[in-house]
């Protein structure tokens, strides 16, 4: 059963990033025809364009990727209860879900800024993927060098934004209590 558990919870956490990586790339507008960009439409767009057609974007935010993201949440905990792993009231599936995609959210945004440090050190700006990482996190950093004096080419906006999203971690966690380390 364990094996089970974590197969399931593995599968959707990583479909949900992608749904979010989808999300993400059209808020940002980048380059949809990079192969990064395009993993994360090609394995969401059997689902989102159907969806597109009940549920319409507003001023650039694609509320059925939003709703696609709450649905894979919300279907995981379903799996759960079904296995019979977890047993929650309707409500509290809800706010569950809702909690996985912000921190399914704050986890991919640690993540692609981890890769975007990286590819920073190697590639230093010949990579296509890292072009999108770029086009994705740098409206998130660009606010945070405006603050930041200059340290004659040492860009410190990263470390700064790990720190923000440490501070919105530790938040939740007095929010939401332990659970909020056990999604």
């Amino acid at each position: 059963m364990n094996t089970l558990f974590f197969l399931l919870d593995t599968a959707f956490s990583l479909y949900l990033m992608v749904v979010l990586l989808r999300f993400w790339l059209q808020w940002a507008k980048a380059d949809f025809y990079n192969p990064l960009s395009q993993v994360a439409v090609k394995l969401t767009h059997p689902i989102l364009s159907p969806l597109r057609r009940i549920i319409p974007g507003f001023r650039g935010i694609d509320f059925a990727s939003l709703l696609l993201a709450y649905a894979v949440a919300a279907l995981k905990f379903v799996a759960f209860m079904w296995m019979g792993v977890l047993k929650i009231n309707v409500t509290g599936l809800l706010l569950l879900s809702f909690l996985v995609v912000l921190k399914q959210a704050g986890s991919l945004l640690f993540w692609i800024l981890v890769a975007r440090a990286i590819l920073s050190w190697i590639s230093q700006g010949r990579s296509s993927v890292e072009y999108v990482l770029y086009q994705l996190t740098e409206p998130l950093l660009s606010p945070i060098r405006r603050f930041l004096p200059s340290l004659g080419g040492l860009d410190l906006s990263v470390l700064v934004l790990f720190f923000i999203l440490q501070g919105i971690n530790f938040l939740m966690l007095d929010l939401v209590g332990p659970l909020w380390n056990q999604l």
